[in-house]
């Protein structure tokens, strides 16, 4: 056996997390009170790359009655990495950034909280003037409503229904950083990665022939506690990817495909897995094919790698111990 396949077999992909969405923000300050004031999030950690003059920090769901209370952020799911470029919060020239939501730049949709009551949770939020794309009331789907972040994304809220029964007011204790959407545009050549070769399971499929589209839930379950496609206890679970399929993008040859995030207009910029061998992982990656915009070997950054999905969306790979040779500040 060669030396890459026996690395290969040291890692397990059934202890691979989706750790984080990564996001560029104009102002952390604002955007850390925002997820804070509003949701409850807290800062988890913080690293600085004064050299390439960016900094970044991983906010999360960390109360006592949090799904990942005490497990250190790089064993946990349901983190949101916001990414500030210094300088845009005072540049006057600078036009924001893009949600994903129209083009060009389609690709990326939202974030998405389970809540425990979401008429309270409505009211809450629109106390504190936090803005609305869609309320409760709007539309045909009433169980569903996305605020605004400070940088116009998007984040969905729908009811947590593992959460306790519901009281007048919507307490951030229950709250759980449910899933990330993005689009895709075959989603057979989607569902063969993200299961096949990530280690995801799917845990629930949302037709709506309708509109002609279909939204498919996936995650890592290292303990089968959820039935294939069952779509038990997924309200309550962090650390889920939302792919969307509008029907007929796989074969349509004017579809041009849809935007990672990354080049103009940017905004959203990676997924992100830990894994328990980093080295291995890359290599079992790099065995069974899956394509890298960034190596281990790559660049200054010699602990974090990046892998390409079907539709060219960026999926960082890091390892699920603290970041070797990274400036921690918190």
């Amino acid at each position: 056996m060669s030396a890459s396949a026996t690395a290969a077999a040291s890692t397990d992909p059934k202890s691979y997390k989706f750790n984080h969405t990564m996001i560029r923000v104009r102002d952390p300050k604002v955007s850390i009170d925002f997820y804070g004031r509003n949701f409850g999030m807290s800062v988890m950690r913080k690293y600085e790359f004064s050299q390439f003059q960016f900094d970044v920090y991983y906010l999360a769901f960390d109360g006592a009655d949090a799904q990942h209370h005490g497990i250190p952020w790089y064993k946990r799911e349901g983190l949101l990495e916001i990414t500030h470029n210094y300088g845009t919060e005072s540049d006057a020239e600078f036009k924001g950034y893009h949600n994903g939501n129209s083009e060009p730049g389609r690709g990326f949709g939202h974030i998405c909280f389970s809540v425990d009551n979401l008429q309270a949770c409505e009211e809450q939020l629109l106390n504190n003037n936090v803005k609305f794309q869609k309320k409760l009331a709007d539309g045909r789907q009433k169980d569903i409503a996305f605020a605004l972040d400070p940088d116009g994304y998007w984040i969905e809220l729908i009811r947590n229904k593992e959460a306790p029964a519901p009281t007048e007011q919507s307490k951030v204790a229950h709250y759980r950083f449910n899933h990330t959407m993005i689009r895709v545009k075959d989603i057979k050549a989607s569902l063969d990665f993200y299961q096949n070769k990530l280690g995801m399971k799917l845990l629930r499929t949302s037709d709506h022939p309708n509109s002609k589209f279909t939204l498919y839930f996936l995650g890592f379950d290292p303990e089968n506690k959820c039935a294939e496609n069952s779509g038990e206890g997924v309200s309550d679970r962090e650390g889920i990817l939302e792919l969307t399929h509008n029907w007929g993008t796989e074969s349509d040859p004017e579809f041009k495909g849809y935007h990672n995030g990354n080049t103009d207009p940017q905004g959203f910029g990676h997924l992100a897995l830990s894994v328990d061998n980093i080295e291995a992982a890359c290599d079992r990656f790099e065995s069974i094919g899956v394509p890298f915009k960034k190596k281990l070997t790559d660049g200054s950054m010699k602990t974090i790698a990046f892998i390409l999905d079907p539709d060219n969306y960026w999926i960082e790979i890091i390892p699920q111990n603290e970041l070797p040779g990274m400036p921690l500040l918190k």
